[in-house]
């Protein structure tokens, strides 16, 4: 064990907690720190503000905490069973078919049916990419390939759907959803989030050091005693369950995945002992900042999927061109 990764890890880890405090704080209506710390731990202060706090900015920001760290740490697991630093949570068409779950609820009026149905068709789309992986050999380029394929389908009827939709009423629901976002986000979205939140990141954090054997081939790995196949399709199902709970509550928030998980082995190293925490806390951290950041930097909301891409991108761009450096170009 490194002491001083093992800090930093650990750190990041914590790191969530002071920064949603600052986004109690942070708002069209500026409450100050002690205020914050009054309403919710049931201190003396206007109902008004109890009110802002406890039923609209906490939920919000635990939200986008849980939201950050699922599709933060899926990315690393991916980009670890995959072995490819370009990969992220949304490569088996789990964001799609979450997309067009929330379409259908949407075209049929909406409701409680919305983050239910989205989440169900989310996990629908990565079985029917393993069904496609397990007729033609279960490899990785099976999958990957698989995984298009199931993102362009879904997203096709995705776009008859809104097609159809009603141009002055569910059309603009639909694309405002997909654009990703936290503003419709209450208490009761948090419980099913948090459960398939809990299980998928406790797993992930107790076999961290299994996906370091993955690196080493199949053959070194299954030497070692790692059931190879049974294993990546378990860390593949979690990560999918992660990324469906997280896309159902905020909608399709891109480059989290990809993004966060090079910045945390830039601060910790490639080694997922330290990896999975970091990317957890490093995850929720960002998701945090940038939901703060689209309600507060404009007078009306940027959508927080808009935003993510605005940062995502140039980065994205930077990774690329380095891993390229380091290959030697495209040869």
């Amino acid at each position: 064990m490194n002491p001083r990764r093992t800090a930093l890890a650990w750190g990041l880890l914590v790191l969530p907690v002071p920064l949603l405090f600052l986004s109690l704080m942070l708002g069209r209506y500026g409450i100050g720190p002690e205020r914050v710390w009054a309403a919710l731990f049931g201190g003396d202060v206007p109902d008004v503000v109890r009110a802002l706090i406890l039923r609209v900015r906490l939920p919000r920001a635990l939200a986008a905490a849980v939201v950050g760290a699922n599709l933060s740490v899926a990315g690393a697991a991916f980009q670890g069973v995959f072995r490819n630093p370009l990969v992220e949570s949304r490569i088996l068409g789990v964001s799609s078919g979450a997309g067009l779950g929330a379409a259908v609820a949407l075209l049929a009026g909406g409701g409680l049916i919305l983050q239910p149905l989205a989440f169900a068709v989310g996990l629908s789309a990565a079985g029917l990419v393993a069904l496609i992986g397990w007729a033609f050999g279960g490899g990785l380029l099976v999958l990957v390939v698989g995984g298009v394929l199931v993102d362009s389908f879904f997203s096709a009827i995705l776009g008859l759907i809104k097609y159809v939709a009603d141009p002055l009423g569910t059309l603009p629901a639909i694309t405002y959803w997909l654009l990703g976002g936290l503003s419709t986000v209450r208490w009761a979205d948090l419980l099913p989030l948090g459960v398939a939140s809990a299980i998928g990141l406790a797993f992930l954090l107790s076999v961290r050091w299994r996906l370091n054997l993955l690196a080493l081939g199949e053959g070194e790995a299954t030497a070692l005693g790692v059931r190879v196949g049974r294993f990546r399709l378990a860390v593949i199902a979690v990560g999918t369950l992660l990324t469906a709970a997280a896309v159902s509550v905020s909608g399709v928030v891109g480059w989290v995945g990809l993004i966060v998980p090079h910045a945390a082995r830039a601060l910790v190293g490639p080694d997922h002992m330290y990896l999975i925490p970091a990317a957890v806390g490093l995850g929720a951290s960002v998701v945090l900042l940038l939901d703060t950041l689209a309600r507060t930097a404009l007078p009306t909301e940027i959508p927080l999927g808009v935003l993510t891409g605005l940062i995502g991108v140039p980065v994205f761009l930077v990774l690329f061109m380095r891993l390229l450096r380091r290959q030697g170009g495209w040869g």
